[in-house]
Parts: C-alpha cells; structure tokens; sequence
C-alpha cells in the first residue's frame, strides 16, 4: 500500500491489525457477567433500534461495545480500573478526537441498576448534535455586511 497516508495513531501494520481483530474474537469469547449481562439487553437493536458491536477494536483499543452509527462507545469499567486511571484517561482522550462519546459505567451498576443505564444508553443516542451557526451567517437571510 505505497503512497497510501494512514492516520497517526496507525503506525502499526497490517499484522497489528489482525493480531486485534484476534483478540476481539478472544475477548467476545470470554466475557465477564456484567457484559454478558449488557450485551443480552443490547444486541438485537433492542435499545431503540440502534445496532450494536462488543468487543469492537477502535485503533489500538479493543472497547466493550459500541454505535458505530452514533459514535457512541460504552465501556463497562470493573475494580481493577481504579489502578488504571491514567491508561482509561488517554484511551478516553483518543476516542473522543476521532468524534466517539465515551460512557462509562460500574459494572456492580450495569449488573444491579441496568434499566437505569439503558435509559441513559438511549438518551445519549437521541440527543441532536450540538450545531453551531456558521461566523459568516447571522441566521438573517443574508451575510453580514463586511464594509
């Protein structure tokens, strides 16, 4: 793929690439009860007809699951990331400059509060982005006058 640009956070080669799409596969395959849990009330298009994909590979991150139609990442967050609050921070970081949201919840909440999660799962999905009115049009009928 000479003459081919690839984006920066792509340094890595094809046989990266396929090595993540392995450790998905290996990730979708050994799950914790929390996801499997989630994933049974996702899948299905069952929260407002929206499709989902777990164990998804974004770049160098695998995330738990996500709307690739909205950009919505949900990544369900065990004990052991209260020691990984940096790594979380910049993987975070990375998602949110290629246009994701990132939700983050408790897996204790996913398992005992998970309609409550849901029902902001699908707020966020029906949100209307945030558009900004262009500098150089006043919402008047015409452009503003440069003189």
């Amino acid at each position: 793929m000479r003459g081919v640009l690839r984006p920066q956070w792509r340094s890595h080669t094809k046989t990266q690439d396929i090595k993540m799409r392995g450790r998905a596969r290996q990730l979708r395959q050994n799950w914790t009860d929390a996801e499997n849990k989630f994933w049974r009330l996702l899948r299905l298009r069952n929260i407002g007809g929206y499709k989902f994909r777990r164990q998804h590979p974004i770049g160098p991150y695998i995330v738990d699951f996500c709307c690739l139609k909205k950009r919505l990442v949900i990544e369900l967050d065990g004990g052991q990331h209260a020691r990984s609050i940096g790594y979380d921070r910049q993987r975070t970081e990375f998602l949110q400059a290629r246009g994701y949201r990132v939700m983050r919840v408790w897996d204790n909440e996913a398992l005992t509060n998970a309609d409550g999660v849901l029902e902001k799962v699908l707020e966020i999905l029906e949100e209307k982005p945030l558009t900004l009115p262009s500098p150089r049009f006043t919402g008047r009928g015409k452009e503003p006058d440069r003189t």
